[in-house]
């Protein structure tokens, strides 16, 4: 069943950071919140041309670390499963390699591999490096090793 996940006491829903963090509220959803938000991201680039989703990505990752940064300073916490920012980066960075809807599905599907099983570079980024670079940086990098997937499961379909 899906449940909306109450917000950690101290943020309110209409702060910007708490909008931006959990990716217009899509991180409130459990269970799997990264997966909502990814879903959530993925569908609003569908419909939209990879320019758009050039400029989409980066302001995800500026606004993203600004967000993180507050939403974890108000709420005490690191990494909520509710920021779901870094997954709407990180499929974007996955979809950029698309060119085929098929393609649009796999980035899905690899991004969601490389951020649940964090294989090597990813899970250097999520144990090493601190604050919001980390979490915004380890679906950074989940994304273009999706990416790299993607182009090369294209390349070896045409």
């Amino acid at each position: 069943m899906i449940k909306i996940t109450p917000l950690p006491e101290g943020l309110l829903w209409r702060d910007p950071a708490v909008l931006i963090s959990t990716g217009l509220g899509s991180g409130r959803l459990s269970p799997a919140p990264g997966t909502w938000g990814s879903l959530a991201a993925w569908l609003i680039a569908l419909a939209l041309p990879k320019t758009a989703i050039i400029f989409l990505l980066m302001l995800a990752c500026a606004a993203g670390f600004w967000a993180v940064t507050e939403f974890q300073k108000k709420s005490g916490t690191h990494d909520s499963g509710m920021i779901v920012i870094d997954e709407w980066a990180g499929i974007w960075i996955a979809m950029l390699f698309a060119n085929s809807p098929e393609g649009l599905l796999l980035a899905l599907l690899f991004f969601r591999i490389f951020d649940v099983l964090k294989p090597w570079p990813v899970s250097h980024f999520d144990k090493n490096v601190k604050g919001a670079e980390g979490v915004m940086m380890d679906d950074v990098v989940a994304g273009i090793m999706a990416g790299i997937c993607v182009y090369g499961v294209g390349l070896w379909m045409s």
